[in-house]
C-alpha cells in the first residue's frame, strides 16, 4: 500500500490515544509551612522563588523593597517569616512538594493597605489567602480549590473570623500562570466565598465567614476532595 493511503491511519491513531492523567488532589497531604519543611518549599519554587525572584514577598512588601531585594533578598525574607510561624501552607503529592498558599491574618499584606482595587474592605478578624503556586505538572487537578479549602480551616483554628481573596475572573481564553497567582472567581465561589466589593471589573474581592464548627476543626487536611469544576479554571 502507498504511504501516502497509511497516513490517515496512523493520525487517527495517534488521535485516539489516551492523555497522561493528572494526580487528583484527593492524594494530596496540605500542611502550614514549618522550619523543617523549607526545603520542600524551596524545591517547590526552584530557582525562580515561584516566579521571577518573588518568594510570595509581593503582598508583602512595598513595591520600592520588593525591587530591592528580588531573589534571594526576598528567599531570605521568606525563611524568617517561616522560622516564626508558617505563613502559608505546602500540598504533597505521593510525598513530593506540589503547591502552595499563602495565608494569614489580612493585615500582615502590606500591598493591600496602597491599592485602589484592593484596599480592605471592612471586617474584624479577616485573614487572606492572596496567593497560590501549584507545580506545572500538577495544574488541572483541583489543587488550588483543596489548598484553599485548607487556607480557610488553618485560618479558622488561629482564631480568623473570616478568610478573603483577590482572584483573577474568569475568561474563555486560557490564561498563563504567571498571571493568575491569586486564583479564578470560580474556584472561591464554590468554595463557599461572596463578593463583597469589585473596584476592578476582572478583580473582586471575595471573602468566607468562617464559623465556629470549622475554627473547631481537625489541624489535618489529608485526602481533601476538589470542588467539582464549572467553566475552565486551569489552576482549579
Amino acid at each position: 500500500m502507498p504511504a501516502t493511503e497509511r497516513r490517515p491511519a496512523r493520525r487517527k491513531a495517534a488521535a485516539a490515544a489516551p492523555r497522561a492523567r493528572r494526580a487528583p488532589a484527593t492524594r494530596a497531604r496540605i500542611v502550614p509551612v514549618t522550619p523543617g519543611r523549607w526545603p520542600d518549599l524551596e524545591v517547590l519554587f526552584g530557582e525562580k522563588g515561584a516566579c521571577a525572584g518573588c518568594w510570595c514577598m509581593w503582598m508583602r512588601l512595598p513595591r520600592a523593597q520588593f525591587d530591592r531585594q528580588r531573589g534571594a533578598g526576598n528567599r531570605r525574607a521568606l525563611r524568617a517569616l517561616v522560622a516564626k510561624r508558617a505563613p502559608g501552607l505546602i500540598a504533597y503529592v505521593d510525598g513530593e512538594p506540589a503547591g502552595w498558599v499563602a495565608v494569614a491574618p489580612r493585615e500582615e499584606y502590606a500591598r493591600l493597605e496602597n491599592s485602589r482595587v484592593l484596599a480592605p474592605v471592612e471586617g474584624d478578624g479577616v485573614w487572606a489567602a492572596p496567593c497560590f503556586f501549584i507545580k506545572p505538572a500538577h495544574r488541572g487537578a483541583g489543587l488550588t480549590a483543596a489548598l484553599l479549602e485548607a487556607a480557610a480551616a488553618h485560618a479558622a483554628r488561629n482564631g480568623a473570623r473570616a478568610i478573603e481573596g483577590y482572584p483573577n475572573v474568569n475568561r474563555a481564553e486560557r490564561q498563563p500562570a504567571a498571571f493568575v497567582w491569586t486564583g479564578f472567581e470560580s474556584t472561591f465561589k464554590r468554595a463557599g466565598f461572596t463578593e463583597i466589593a469589585r473596584r476592578s471589573p476582572t478583580r473582586p474581592i471575595l471573602r468566607k465567614a468562617l464559623g465556629r464548627r470549622l475554627r473547631r476543626g481537625s489541624a489535618s487536611h489529608n485526602a481533601l476532595r476538589p470542588a467539582r469544576r464549572a467553566g475552565r479554571s486551569p489552576d482549579a
